[in-house]
């Protein structure tokens, strides 16, 4: 299917693809099944990835990326996202693309260069610690308790986090703290880059969790206890934290939809396959016409998730901050893929469930997209609220109410 891409991103995605090929599926394909990836495995992805010139799209070229701009970068995402190794090797992996995209965005010199620099090059790695554990903030941000109470040129923070995805493996957290206890949280919160190793922080547990396939992926449980760092450890704007976190999740929000929709993609083209080969009842699978009209819709679903995300990222290439159009795409595009993947796994019964394939990784990996960067209906009440909006009590006044008999000239038939 094509797309209103530019020839930059063409070039940018077929790039993309030839590593894919090349590269990732084969070093998939040849693993054991459920078998996590080696530290030494992912050093040779990226390698390759800079051999193919498609490493870090996204950043800017000072700080170690190519310096492609967001729309430019999208189809590459897709196209990581066809493997689980995809996004890791072509440094588009969250949730460090996602803070990279922070650190470039709102950080000082001081602090791109302490961390925005080595996170690029993959030599650190970084969780963004924002919820919390009931009854603190999750789909409610506002119901955040973390504090971060200044003491002469220091911070000092309190709090309880969890669900830090990466936090196991993270050199830095970026911490969102309330640091105005008078005011609105949205206007009195701020986020902290916080050394994993400073006194205080006690990284609790990997939180037991659905997923991870290949690569893996910790959801970290973590107390800050009076965690001292210094004033340079803030992170853009004193009191502005809600706003930059919702500058880093617009983006990150449409970069997930791409990466899933490129794993929905892979799970269609290995379901195709696989019903394409198998006799049943007395033809190939993929004669049932029933069966033939489910992989349309997906097909179908997944056309409208990649238009919607584009349309998105155009908003927010414009300058929108496009809060309505990211928050559809995030639930339609979460539902889709989700489903999409389910018919997969259902085509290729046995070989569905099992991890010869990449389908049983994916199912595992997919339904979380559902909670993460805000649960389906934290968004359709974004959706809802904007729908709502304006109404036009116009529409209805042909009705008849109680009381007030209808004036207007009827005809006869």
């Amino acid at each position: 299917m094509d797309y209103a891409d530019s020839d930059r991103a063409r070039e940018l995605a077929d790039r993309a693809n030839r590593l894919m090929e090349e590269v990732v599926l084969p070093i998939e394909r040849e693993r054991p099944g459920g078998m996590a990836v080696s530290s030494g495995t992912v050093a040779e992805l990226r390698e390759a990835a800079r051999e193919y010139d498609i490493y870090a799209p996204q950043i800017s070229e000072e700080y170690g990326g190519m310096g492609v701009d967001f729309r430019d970068a999208l189809p590459v995402f897709e196209e990581a996202g066809r493997s689980q190794l995809g996004a890791t090797a072509m440094r588009v992996d969250a949730p460090d693309e996602g803070n990279m995209h922070l650190l470039e965005l709102v950080g000082d010199d001081l602090q791109k260069e302490t961390y925005l620099e080595p996170l690029v090059e993959g030599e650190i790695a970084s969780g963004f610690s924002m919820t919390e554990p009931l009854q603190g903030a999750g789909s409610d941000p506002k119901m955040i308790q973390t504090t971060a109470e200044r003491d002469g040129d220091e911070w000092v923070i309190d709090g309880h986090k969890w669900w830090t995805s990466n936090g196991i493996e993270a050199d830095v957290l970026i911490v969102l703290a309330r640091t105005d206890q008078d005011a609105h949280p949205y206007n009195g919160c701020s986020l902290f880059l916080v050394p994993a190793d400073a006194d205080g922080v006690d990284v609790v547990r990997d939180v037991p969790h659905m997923g991870g396939g290949l690569r893996g992926s910790s959801h970290a449980e973590i107390r800050y206890e009076n965690v001292r760092v210094p004033e340079e450890h803030l992170l853009g704007k004193l009191n502005q934290g809600f706003t930059h976190a919702q500058e880093r999740l617009g983006p990150a929000r449409l970069t997930h939809c791409m990466r899933f929709s490129g794993m929905a993609q892979r799970a269609l083209e290995i379901a195709k396959a696989y019903t394409d080969e198998r006799e049943g009842f007395g033809s190939t699978l993929s004669e049932k016409q029933s069966l033939r009209y489910e992989i349309a819709d997906a097909e179908t679903r997944l056309h409208v998730a990649r238009t919607a995300i584009r349309d998105a990222a155009d908003r927010i290439a414009a300058g929108e901050e496009a809060r309505v159009p990211v928050s559809m795409c995030k639930v339609f595009t979460a539902n889709a893929t989700q489903e999409a993947i389910d018919l997969a796994v259902q085509c290729c019964g046995a070989n569905g469930i099992g991890k010869d394939l990449p389908l049983a990784d994916f199912y595992e990996s997919v339904r979380q997209f559902r909670i993460v960067d805000g649960a389906d209906e934290v968004h359709r009440r974004v959706i809802a609220r904007d729908a709502f909006d304006d109404v036009n009590e116009a529409e209805l006044e042909p009705l008849t109410r109680f009381g007030a008999p209808n004036t207007r000239g009827g005809r006869g038939h």
